[in-house]
């Protein structure tokens, strides 16, 4: 197992009510800026909270039926009409 599934897993067994991790990516240059003039016209949302709402959507959009993906799609949903 590499070290990043050993840092998931560790989170994973986390006993905290929502455990967080530290992800890094490489992404089209395009959505970075488009996500700095998000949260520049936006500035009651910040880069995790975006981040967090996106891949939540993403998976709630294609078939995630966690509970708590739910929760967090739900509540960009609605912190996205503010």
């Amino acid at each position: 197992m590499g070290p990043e599934r050993d840092h998931l897993q560790r989170c994973i067994a986390q006993p905290l009510a929502h455990p967080t991790i530290s992800l890094e990516a490489e992404v089209p240059e395009v959505l970075l800026d488009g996500m700095r003039e998000f949260l520049a016209a936006h500035p009651h949302w910040d880069q995790m909270e975006l981040i967090t709402s996106a891949l939540a959507g993403f998976l709630f959009q294609n078939g995630c039926s966690d509970r708590q993906v739910s929760e967090h799609y739900l509540n960009g949903l609605f912190r996205a009409s503010r």
